[in-house]
């Protein structure tokens, strides 16, 4: 599929990044992967190469030859729960690979298991973050939208109101902006944390060349930028991907970019809804 991206933070973790690009003699990509685990979690795109390699799927080098096409995006979440710090190695992405499905888990799991938000004042007063995702439709047209949220700022409806973020001392929302406005301490009395990411992946069925579609992940980024407050700081990893499966004409060249305006706020909304708490770290959906 026809892929370009969008990186909006200072701290990304990507690679493969540059076939992307659509300067890149590549046109498409195989498959795309979001991580966990910080660079660590970058090697887990070996296993992902190694399912398509196995399958023949890949950019041809010889009549008999294959080079699978991955790029990866990372979440820097090590240890930000409190936890353990883990992430998933290339049989862990294989596995995914065969348990893939048109049903997509959401909340704390996978890549958004250790996801954090609101972090600005320190991991002691963030909440939980995860995956979360969401379509929309005109017609025949889709836009989906995948949306793993681990960032610095807290995380908005609609309405402008802070659904999950910064805590104050007696559990009300701090407001990352006016902590920051007011000349607060990134990540409060704490030293300076890059474990901070925001990823998206959006997908249409509608027919768009790579130039559109590196225009359709900044439009997903631009909506991304309305909820998230701040976003894209010196501190987050922010990255967005854009694909296409070419099955459909555009009605208009802006359809597929006001799609994603309503499919990724949705996605985002979601990933922190259901994203369960433990007992360092409290969140929206059930707690484990």
């Amino acid at each position: 599929m026809r892929t370009a991206a969008s990186l909006r933070g200072r701290a990304t973790g990507t690679r493969e990044i540059d076939a992307t690009d659509p300067r890149h003699i590549v046109g498409h990509v195989d498959a795309i992967l979001l991580t966990g685990g910080s660079a660590f979690g970058l090697g887990a795109a070996d296993g992902v190469m190694q399912w398509l390699l196995a399958r023949k799927r890949g950019f041809p080098v010889r009549a008999d030859f294959v080079v699978p096409i991955v790029p990866a995006a990372v979440i820097f979440d090590l240890g930000n729960t409190g936890d353990v710090p883990l992430w998933p190695g290339p049989a862990d992405a294989a596995h995914a690979c065969d348990a893939a499905g048109t049903a997509i888990p959401e909340g704390s799991i996978g890549v958004g298991a250790g996801a954090t938000v609101g972090k600005a004042a320190g991991i002691a007063r963030a909440m939980k973050g995860g995956v979360g995702s969401w379509a929309a439709v005109a017609g025949d047209a889709v836009v989906g939208a995948l949306v793993v949220v681990n960032a610095v700022g807290d995380v908005r409806d609609a309405s402008g109101r802070i659904l999950a973020g910064a805590r104050g001392d007696g559990g009300e929302f701090l407001d990352c902006l006016d902590y920051l406005g007011r000349g607060g301490a990134p990540f409060g009395a704490g030293p300076a944390s890059p474990n901070n990411t925001t990823l998206a992946v959006v997908v249409t069925n509608l027919a768009l060349d790579k130039v559109a579609l590196q225009s359709l992940a900044r439009a997903a980024s631009d909506a991304l930028a309305r909820r998230i407050t701040p976003f894209g700081t010196l501190f987050d990893g922010d990255v967005i991907f854009a694909a296409s499966t070419a099955a459909l004409a555009p009605s208009s060249p802006l359809q597929a970019e006001a799609l994603a305006a309503a499919a990724v706020p949705e996605a985002l909304e979601r990933a922190v809804r259901l994203a369960a708490g433990n007992a360092v770290t409290p969140g929206l959906g059930s707690r484990t």
